[in-house]
């Protein structure tokens, strides 16, 4: 019995009968197969639950990329926060007339941490990777 066919007189839009009938032709396809593939998808729970559930997937990944994203500005911020501080307990204002040179000093150490600042992000390891292998942590994704 799987060769019958019910027969069934629909209405619809010249709009989505010209777009149907120009589906058909493209995919050298008859019409009531493509009317019969659509109803079938259209009415099929599994198609919308399977979309669903994608759906949810993808939005729990990105949640979890986006509190990664935030643990580790937090922890960009913080350890901005100790440096700052523990420079200001360290370098006391200088007089006069000691600045000039402190300040060439100051020019190349500049220079100095810029480059190794690139030289790190470019390959070196990452701060935020060696807080976690230090806290048994995974090393986040960099996909």
């Amino acid at each position: 019995m799987s060769g019958l066919k019910v027969k069934h007189t629909i209405r619809l839009s010249p709009e989505i009968s010209m777009q149907m009938a120009d589906y058909a032709r493209r995919k050298r396809k008859p019409q009531a197969t493509i009317v019969e593939a659509a109803l079938a998808s259209f009415l099929s729970a599994d198609g919308s639950d399977r979309l669903e559930a994608a759906i949810g997937r993808r939005l729990d990944r990105m949640n979890r990329e986006i509190q990664r994203q935030g643990w580790q500005n937090a922890l960009n911020g913080e350890a901005l926060a100790l440096f700052v501080h523990a420079w200001m307990l360290q370098n006391p204002a200088l007089p006069q007339e000691a600045r000039r040179a402190a300040l060439a000093d100051a020019n190349i150490r500049w220079t100095g941490y810029v480059e190794a600042l690139a030289n790190r992000m470019e390959a070196g390891p990452r701060l935020i990777d060696e807080i976690g292998q230090d806290f048994g942590g995974d090393e986040p994704d960099r996909s």
